[in-house]
């Protein structure tokens, strides 16, 4: 018998309905999550938090990395930057160093602003309105 759970049958609607453009909106916000999560377990010295989390936000970057459209010539920046943002966890899980992590949250949250604007321009220019998101 399957549990009526609002939430979770939410999220699933929000996930399904949504445009690539805001699904990737949605792996920044994500992402961001994990890393302050992340930074969490280090500052209160709790190990499974730091690592856990840690893990869930570099795979979050590999995703983004692998839905690169590598004809576009900013891709390949991009996905160096990806790959920089990920190593930099690998040494902020080794070393237990919130500055690393609040490096990658400040590329994370540079994206994804930028990603922001990109959908709401193409939103004015589709449909003419606001587009906030």
């Amino acid at each position: 018998m399957a549990v009526n759970n609002p939430y979770k049958a939410y999220q699933q609607n929000s996930v399904t309905q949504s445009t690539p453009g805001e699904l990737t909106l949605m792996l920044y916000n994500g992402c961001l999550k994990f890393l302050n999560q992340a930074k969490k377990g280090i500052e209160t010295k709790d190990i499974e938090l730091k690592n856990t989390n840690i893990q869930k936000a570099q795979n979050i970057l590999r995703e983004l990395m692998i839905t690169l459209d590598m004809s576009v010539a900013v891709s390949a920046s991009m996905a160096s930057l990806y790959e920089y943002m990920i190593n930099r966890l690998v040494e902020a899980n080794i070393q237990n160093d919130t500055a690393k992590v609040d490096e990658v949250i400040g590329y994370t949250t540079e994206f994804r602003d930028t990603w922001k604007q990109v959908i709401q321009i193409n939103r004015q220019k589709q449909y003419g309105q606001t587009g906030e998101v």
